[in-house]
């Protein structure tokens, strides 16, 4: 018969074991995140100052979102893309995950069409923004806001 020696662990270890660990906690409790006041400078940033028109485009996304790690996002711009009018590019950017900018498409004239589909990691409930560059220099932008719950129970 093999006996199995157990260790016990000292008061003190335990509480050592502890300290890190609620350390360790604490520390990725407090991770950066990115403001809304950041993600409006980076649209800015992106846009060179231009102030982006409402409309012209659709960003979809669910209103709420049961796991954070895996949201779908589809985008797309109502555009011809012909060599006169087209869609450069689509930039993602959401508020509150710790950088701004989630993702980018780059488009061609003669892509077809301006659309893209993607899945996301969102940190937290935010508000998530699409910015289309065109080809005439102008902007375009659609906004929604994604509630973030835990397992569907709240967030």
């Amino acid at each position: 018969m093999n006996h199995v020696k157990i260790k016990v662990m000292d008061r003190r270890t335990f509480l050592i074991g502890a300290g890190v660990s609620a350390a360790t906690l604490a520390g990725l409790s407090t991770i950066a995140s990115a403001t809304p006041e950041e993600a409006a400078a980076f649209i800015a940033k992106i846009t060179g100052g231009k102030k982006p028109t409402e409309g012209g485009m659709k960003l979809e996304m669910p209103e709420i979102a049961e796991n954070g790690a895996t949201v779908p996002v589809k985008v797309s711009a109502d555009t011809p893309q012909t060599d006169k009018d087209y869609c450069k590019s689509i930039t993602i950017i959401a508020t509150k995950n710790p950088y701004p900018r989630l993702c980018a498409f780059h488009f061609t004239p003669r892509s077809g069409k301006a659309f893209a589909s993607i899945r996301v990691r969102m940190a937290t409930t935010q508000e998530v923004m699409a910015v289309a560059e065109m080809s005439d220099g102008s902007f375009r932008i659609a906004r929604t806001t994604v509630k973030v719950t835990i397992g569907g129970c709240g967030g």
